[in-house]
């Protein structure tokens, strides 16, 4: 068997986290309470890699080993010392941790893994951030979920001043209607506002042609154009941001720039931005379907341009970050 590449005369701890964008971020204060606890381990989270730049601004990891969900993890990690599943319920995230046979397991109690026997029980209706931080917390490690804030490393010129606008999202359920991001968007520049409009490569086509619907220049349109850590100095940099219930919205809530986020399918009493946060707007009619549908949601698509003005228009006014 080959020697595993961490060269650390320190105890390992290993996290298991292997989902998106937002879900990386909704971890953060359980990963600084981890380093807390641990200060002398060495510690590595298994995630996708291509969020590492975002996870070195939490302070609380030394290394991202690429991991995907529910996948055996093909670094080979003699002498695990901690296991965290951060990642779900189990049993088959708790498999891929024990596979690894380490000394102590931290996770949710699962009725088939029988090493979980008296861990904390699963809530289905917790809010994601909250959900893991009461996982180390009824395993002894103190955790503080408002604990989530990162500073991006550098401002970004392209969205000083300007609303950050980002109209994409991972499946058709959770996108609001072309044309109310093109009302938007013209309502925005008519009152004298500079709008950047963001999303990955796929998205390109569609914030282009709300871009030229409402004659914005091309080089307002940074879709495709960022990565992770351009992206979050993008978001830091800006005055405002207005999204869908994407990773976009949780970057925003991380860095502490106002937002007004558009939920649909999903609630944002599980995803939203933490209630105190009053820089941060939702706007949700109440009701859930299927995230991962072919159609908007009905809740999302009922949701008016005038209602997202209202909403945004008190965010614009100067307030101290963290607010």
């Amino acid at each position: 068997m080959p020697m595993h590449r961490f060269v650390t005369s320190r105890p390992l701890l290993l996290v298991l986290r292997a989902l998106g964008l937002g879900d990386t971020l909704a971890s953060i204060p359980a990963l600084r309470a981890l380093a807390r606890a641990f200060p002398n381990h060495y510690r590595i989270l298994a995630a996708p890699v291509s969020l590492a730049p975002l996870v070195k601004l939490s302070g609380a990891i030394d290394e991202v080993i690429d991991a995907q969900p529910l996948q055996p993890l093909t670094e080979p990690l003699d002498t695990l010392d901690v296991a965290v599943n951060l990642h779900g319920r189990g049993p088959q995230s708790h498999r891929v941790l024990l596979a690894l046979r380490p000394n102590r397991l931290i996770s949710f109690e699962n009725g088939e893994i029988p090493e979980s026997a008296g861990s904390p029980r699963w809530e289905p209706d917790e809010h994601e951030i909250e959900r893991w931080c009461r996982l180390l917390r009824e395993s002894g490690i103190p955790a503080d979920p408002t604990d989530l804030e990162v500073t991006a490393p550098w401002r970004d010129e392209r969205s000083i001043g300007a609303i950050v606008v980002h109209p994409g999202a991972a499946s058709e359920s959770r996108r609001w209607q072309v044309e109310r991001w093109i009302e938007l968007c013209r309502r925005l520049r008519s009152m004298g506002h500079r709008v950047v409009l963001t999303g990955n490569t796929d998205e390109f086509r569609r914030c282009r042609f709300i871009a030229k619907s409402v004659q914005l220049p091309i080089n307002a349109v940074l879709a495709g154009k960022t990565g992770l850590d351009d992206l979050t100095c993008l978001v830091a940099s800006a005055r405002a941001v207005v999204c869908g219930d994407t990773g976009i919205a949780h970057i925003a809530t991380a860095v502490g720039t106002p937002s007004v986020v558009l939920f649909g399918p999903t609630s944002p009493k599980q995803w939203g931005p933490p209630a105190d946060r009053r820089r941060h707007r939702v706007i949700w009619r109440g009701t859930t379907s299927d995230p991962h549908a072919a159609s908007i949601d009905p809740g999302l698509a009922s949701i008016t341009v005038d209602e997202v003005m209202s909403e945004l228009a008190p965010l614009i006014i100067d307030l101290p970050k963290g607010a």
